[in-house]
């Protein structure tokens, strides 16, 4: 969206101080990429005595024919950038059907098979991802995996040590039980900015069962979605700031809590 195009609101709030009274632009889809958005910041400009034209485009701001040619240029615009956006959408939709990579880092414990598109085990790391499930099973927190990895010389996927996010991801990814997912992010949110902690409804993700090679055995990852489900739940009863005759006293008989 425009609202995320932070030198733009600063040309928006410079024409209101009457700096200038010309916008050039190379083609109109590059001053706003929805026509909401178009009318409404060509009326604030207008109203500051600003004009928008067009390099490519020839329009006569007191033409009415004009009118209707930007409002098609807009409108075309729109509907390419939808549909490309769809076309592509559509095309790692497909990918991952076929349980191929569709792009960005592929998770640690696994290597890109340049000609397959394909994740393949990679033994070293994986070594890393057994540990840490291994751990987690004997009750053992964050902290000590940490140490544990970045002691032994493991790094992550980027080549640095190991914290409490990289962590957090990896005991939660399915593709350690060789599910692929896709389609599990809501990419944007309302405001159109990136949001990587909102999903989407379940019957919009993609789920492929054992489509890609297993690092860890079904069973023990359950087991280790069950005791982080029981840490929440403990953490959440947990958190109160009501004192009561006990409180501080009484702890719970399991060995991760």
């Amino acid at each position: 969206m425009t609202d995320n195009r932070p030198e733009f609101l600063k040309m928006i709030s410079n024409s209101r101080k009457g700096n200038f009274d010309l916008v050039l632009v190379h083609k109109l889809d590059r001053f706003a990429r929805n026509r909401h958005d178009s009318i409404g910041y060509r009326m604030e400009l207008k109203k500051h005595g600003v004009s928008l034209a067009s390099v490519l485009e020839y329009l006569d701001d007191e033409s009415p024919e004009s009118l209707i040619l930007e409002s098609v240029l807009e409108a075309m615009a729109e509907y390419y950038s939808k549909n490309l956006a769809r076309e592509v959408n559509k095309g790692m939709r497909e990918n991952a059907l076929k349980g191929l990579h569709t792009g960005g880092t592929h998770p640690l414990g696994f290597d890109l098979n340049p000609k397959t598109k394909t994740l393949v085990i990679n033994e070293k790391e994986a070594e890393a991802i057994r540990l840490i499930f291994r751990m987690f099973l004997e009750g053992n927190g964050y902290g000590k995996i940490i140490d544990a990895l970045n002691n032994k010389g493991y790094k992550t996927k980027n080549e640095k040590n190991f914290g409490s996010n990289s962590i957090h991801t990896i005991v939660r990814n399915e593709k350690y039980i060789g599910n692929y997912i896709f389609n599990k992010l809501v990419s944007k949110d309302a405001r159109g900015k990136r949001n990587s902690n909102a999903y989407k409804e379940p019957e919009e993700i993609i789920r492929i069962a054992e489509i890609i090679p297993k690092i860890i055995e079904p069973d023990d990852f359950y087991r280790v979605q069950r005791k982080i489900a029981s840490r929440k739940q403990y953490r959440a009863a947990n958190n109160t700031n009501e004192v009561y005759l006990l409180s501080g006293k009484i702890r719970c008989w399991r060995s991760f809590c």
